[in-house]
């Protein structure tokens, strides 16, 4: 085996008196391309340099922190493969008892706003050493943000962690240039020009007349207004083509972003995935059950990045961005075969997908040159004219993959894109997804049925996943296969009040779903939903939009998407009551649920129906003159 030193020991067993770059992580350190540490740090390992990895390290005292001593170039620290409040908390803001990135799966091996607690630790410990700070945690913290579990707006990460430079997005060309420039005797001052990096800088040394002026930390914790404003040009400018330095001044300093990085091209993403990945956890987790977070990705193949949907709820498009790129099919066969040779492998590919499995292509043509439309989506409400819609290059590795050697079945579970799919007039791929890539269950996100809440969303109109559904089943009923659509659902996205979740209750009751899992909406840094979470308003319009705050809210449109389990019976009448639906609770056949029933002298009385009946016996009364005694 070939993992990066992760002691003392074993950087000098190679030789290396001092590291290059010591890359700090919370996660527990797995050598596979699905972790974005492993990529890194093979290639940085690939142009030269020296690189350890200081997984997991006890912030309780310094002695782990200065087991590689100072680093020749600098450190490199990251939270992990998610954001560390994200990876300790619930929606509910309860503590998680478990942890799929730690060895064990044992929560509490990283502090909260890890990336944070490192880098100010580094900074005390080597007070003139270079930081750099990436990964999702630190990318979509860039700017001022509003912070769920805080309840409150939060400086740029840049503030809070005093490092040098933050690197956003997916991180190869900045890691490799900023390498580079620091092994020619660059300082982090001298490389403001880079793309793809943020930095702060005093008022008074900063200068720029063309940049994107954000409102100010000052004023987005003051002002909603101004917090939407802010939200609305930071993601008007998350493009590569066409985006601006953006600037956003927190007092007497100000934090830059200078535009993306370009995405990788498919020769560049084809190196980056050929690199010697040991594709497993370290060794030294095995006495300790090993780690969760492979399970799902050891024998899965990522095929492209980028996502040109642009969901509302989701940070891809503020992290990796809309710009979709691919690897070559090539590429992808090579990596297959070097799974089929591994003695744990079973004959199935769990999945050859990314961010959304059935893209391929840029969006349309014209983005190449203009770049993606700054406030238009490819797909929500509806489908672009512009729009290319092509699964051919797809299916043909799909249908590559399927012939190898030892290859048994090839299976899709990352998402596919269900409004994309259904514009494709050519049903090939479409037939052969039902015959071939699918595990029983297809997992697909229409997310809510209600129009208002889906624009909310930036998602299509639930016509659009009928059309889907209708074709799944009828192709699915051709070739007499028993397989089922399993449709991610979530409550409590702004927009959802008592009335929208019951128009979803009521819409899989008709469709007779009974989904198993319901995702409360989760207010994460970098997203639209979490600008409109926090303000009430809708960035891109300036409109006021409802938003569930109180947990009583939360758990009736919860309950709602669930009304069929016996548990949330009481909650869903509570829910039908409030929202004067009262007509929904009942035995007919429209009804959510029937009504409670109570045991009085060993008689069962329906507690709704003697309501009524008291009523109508006063109402009886008082017509009698007998004022109701």
């Amino acid at each position: 085996m070939n993992f990066l030193p992760v002691t003392r020991e074993e950087m000098l067993s190679r030789g290396w008196e001092q590291p290059d770059f010591v890359f700090i992580t919370g996660d527990s350190y797995v050598d596979h391309p699905s972790f974005g540490v492993s990529i890194l740090s093979r290639v940085l390992e690939a142009k030269g340099y020296k690189v350890v990895i200081l997984s997991q390290p006890n912030w309780k005292n310094d002695k782990d922190f200065m087991q590689f001593g100072k680093p020749r170039l600098g450190f490199l620290i990251t939270s992990g493969n998610i954001d560390s409040m994200v990876s300790h908390y619930t929606a509910a803001k309860k503590r998680r008892s478990d942890d799929p990135y730690t060895a064990g799966n044992k929560s509490g091996k990283r502090p909260d706003r890890a990336v944070i607690v490192y880098s100010n630790i580094v900074r005390r410990i080597y007070p003139d050493s270079v930081i750099i700070i990436g990964g999702l945690e630190a990318s979509l913290r860039r700017f001022a943000h509003y912070d769920y579990w805080d309840d409150e707006v939060r400086p740029s990460i840049l503030i809070d962690s005093k490092a040098d430079i933050l690197s956003f997005g997916m991180g190869e060309n900045q890691t490799i240039e900023l390498a580079e420039r620091l092994n020619n005797g660059e300082k982090p001052a001298d490389m403001r020009d880079m793309r793809g990096i943020c930095y702060a800088v005093s008022t008074t040394e900063y200068q720029q007349d063309d940049a994107c002026i954000c409102p100010s930390f000052e004023q987005v914790s003051t002002s909603k207004k101004e917090y939407a404003l802010a939200c609305k040009k930071q993601m008007q400018q998350q493009d590569a083509v066409r985006g601006k330095t953006i600037v956003q001044r927190h007092g007497d300093v100000m934090v830059v972003q200078n535009p993306p990085m370009p995405p990788l091209t498919t020769e560049e993403l084809d190196w980056v995935y050929s690199l010697p990945y040991e594709r497993m956890y370290h060794p030294m987790y095995e006495e300790l059950g090993g780690v969760n977070g492979i399970k799902e990705v050891e024998f899965s193949v990522t095929h492209n990045r980028g996502c040109f949907g642009g969901c509302n709820f989701c940070s891809i498009a503020f992290h990796q961005g809309r710009a979709v790129t691919c690897r070559s099919e090539q590429s992808i066969i090579d990596e297959v075969k070097k799974l089929t040779e591994n003695p744990r492998f079973k004959g199935y590919v769990h999945d050859v997908g990314g961010p959304t499995a059935n893209f391929r292509l840029p969006s349309c043509e014209k983005q190449k040159k203009l770049g993606l439309c700054k406030d238009k989506k490819c797909l929500a409400p509806t489908p672009c004219p512009n729009l290319q819609v092509d699964h051919t290059e797809y299916l043909h590795m799909l249908r590559s993959i399927r012939e190898l050697p030892k290859i048994k079945k090839v299976f899709i579970r990352s998402g596919i894109r269900f409004d994309y799919l259904i514009e494709d007039e050519d049903k090939e791929f479409f037939r052969e997804l039902v015959q071939h890539h699918v595990s029983g269950q297809l997992k697909v996100a229409p997310e809510h049925c209600s129009a208002i809440v889906l624009d909310k969303m930036g998602k299509p109109h639930i016509e659009t996943y009928k059309r889907f559904a209708d074709e799944f089943y009828k192709i699915t009923n051709q070739q007499g296969k028993k397989q089922y659509l399993v449709p991610y659902l979530m409550s409590s996205h702004p927009g959802s009040g008592l009335k929208e979740a019951i128009e979803l209750a009521l819409f899989l009751k008709k469709e007779n779903l009974h989904p198993e899992q319901v995702q409360d909406f989760y207010p994460t840094p970098g997203t639209v939903s979490t600008c409109m979470f926090y303000t009430g308003v809708d960035p891109y319009t300036m409109k006021e939009v409802y938003v569930a705050k109180s947990a009583e809210d939360k758990a009736m449109q919860r309950a709602l998407l669930q009304y069929f389990l016996p548990k949330n019976k009481a909650l869903v009448i509570k829910a039908l009551t409030k929202a004067g639906r009262t007509d929904l609770i009942g035995t007919g056949k429209n009804c959510l649920v029937t009504p409670v029933r109570q045991q009085i002298n060993n008689k069962t009385i329906n507690i709704n129906s003697r309501n009524k009946s008291n009523k109508r016996l006063k109402k009886s009364n008082m017509k009698k003159g007998k004022n109701g005694r």
